[in-house]
């Protein structure tokens, strides 16, 4: 039984996995290739030195003193049948443009815009995502509209779902690549 615990306890170190049939290396045979099991859950505990090199997430240009909540409803988006729906309501109060804005110290309108996510696990996850996204100030930015000129808070470019039906825009369901583009985008912003 000990010789067995210390297979394993080496496979884990060299990052092998072994099936009934084969032996796998999951390591590149220069030692550049991903973290083996053990230094990964090595990383993971409190203190360790790789926990602590975590990206920092540079802020967006998003107003300060918006508010996101988020509530359930009992019905399905099109093509979540059998999920309830997440409703995100993202509020901001009209204010003054700081020196992050196109135009510091002029007023800009505020906004609620509501966007929804199917509740699955997926669905929750990008929710998460989408909170820390807000917290870090990357969801919304302060733009000029488009026919009046005025200044407003709008999505910036991480992509929300603003309808709950389908349409010609892109902005509803049903959106199979949704979740996965939504991730991508804010992966790239460092919110994983």
């Amino acid at each position: 039984m000990k010789r067995a615990d210390e297979h394993r306890e080496a496979q884990l170190i060299m990052g092998a996995s072994q099936s009934k049939d084969k032996m796998h290396c999951t390591r590149y045979l220069d030692g550049q290739g991903p973290p083996s099991l053990a230094e990964a859950v090595r990383a993971e505990m409190p203190g360790s030195n790789v926990q602590n090199k975590k990206k920092v997430i540079k802020p967006g240009t998003q107003p300060d003193g918006g508010t996101l909540n988020w509530s359930i409803e009992r019905r399905s988006l099109p093509g979540h049948p059998k999920c309830d729906t997440i409703q995100i309501i993202f509020h901001f109060e009209d204010g003054i443009q700081s020196e992050m804005h196109p135009h510091p110290g002029h007023r800009f309108r505020g906004s609620d815009t509501v966007a929804f996510l199917p509740q699955s696990t997926t669905g929750t996850r990008v929710l998460r995502l989408l909170d820390q996204a807000f917290q870090h100030r990357l969801l919304f930015t302060v733009v000029a509209d488009g026919n009046s000129g005025e200044y407003c808070v709008r999505p910036a470019d991480i992509p929300l779902k603003t309808r709950d039906t389908a349409g010609l825009d892109g902005l509803g369901y049903p959106d199979p690549s949704y979740m996965k583009t939504v991730k991508k985008c804010l992966a790239m912003k460092g919110i994983k």
